[in-house]
């Protein structure tokens, strides 16, 4: 199987194991990829999503070049392709529990865009980031292109796309590519689950609509922000901070 979940805990482990291919994605794969998003969604208990390499030596290569070519004139592939692509990456970008890439070797092209749809990135020193479809003639699709810009601006996403140029892991860190570099992804994973899970689920929503265009607060909004006072998370939180203890969470 190239993709698989395991469950540790309260932590969903969505894992890539494609190594002998430097783990490529192919139409199956991107096929397979909502159904275990539904399925960690789903899990009791589960608090974050990790998405990370099964095997160390590359995060994701990318799209199967081979099989690209292999279907390259079949225009109906090419459509379910990118539909089956961009469904994932609406829906890992959107999901509903926090999301941490961990990124260890190379993190190219569509595997870039699976790690830009993640809340958050920890890469290692030996990880390498770049988005290289101007190298193939290609176009990078747009919902991807502003997860991209999103996170490091404008001119940096131009350079990124225009040249094909590959980052290592100091400079994806300096211009905000990547948001921690470490050997593993351990204590972001703590103090992700440190924090209340209701907090962490509402703030990632009210994130989300400052992304897609929202720039004042609705009655929704307002809602989320009043309703945190009268439920638990909020009753431990302030009850852990006068007792000078650390907080225990049911979300």
């Amino acid at each position: 199987m190239s993709l698989r979940l395991e469950i540790d805990g309260a932590v969903a482990h969505l894992l890539i194991d494609r190594a002998d291919k430097r783990n490529a994605f192919t139409m199956a794969m991107w096929e397979a990829l909502p159904g275990l998003l539904a399925q960690a969604e789903a899990a009791e208990g589960i608090r974050l999503l990790v998405l990370r390499a099964a095997e160390e030596g590359a995060f994701c290569a990318g799209a199967d070049i081979r099989e690209l070519l292999a279907n390259k004139d079949d225009a109906a592939w090419r459509s379910a392709n990118q539909q089956a692509i961009n469904r994932v990456q609406h829906e890992l970008a959107r999901f509903a529990l926090p999301t941490l890439a961990f990124v260890d070797g190379d993190c190219i092209g569509g595997g870039c865009g699976l790690a830009l749809a993640c809340d958050m990135r920890v890469a290692t020193p030996r990880a390498r980031f770049g988005i290289t479809p101007a190298k193939l003639g290609l176009v990078y699709p747009l919902h991807d292109v502003k997860l991209l810009v999103d996170l490091v601006g404008p001119g940096q996403a131009k350079r990124m796309l225009f040249t094909g140029t590959l980052l290592d892991a100091a400079e994806a860190h300096r211009i905000g590519l990547v948001e921690v570099l470490a050997d593993d992804p351990q204590a972001e994973v703590a103090a992700l689950l440190a924090a209340s899970p209701h907090s962490v689920r509402e703030i990632k929503r009210i994130v989300r609509r400052v992304l897609d265009g929202q720039v004042a607060d609705d009655d929704a909004t307002r809602a989320i922000f009043a309703e945190a006072f009268t439920l638990g998370d909020f009753a431990e939180g302030t009850a852990a901070f006068t007792e000078k203890r650390k907080p225990e969470f049911g979300g």
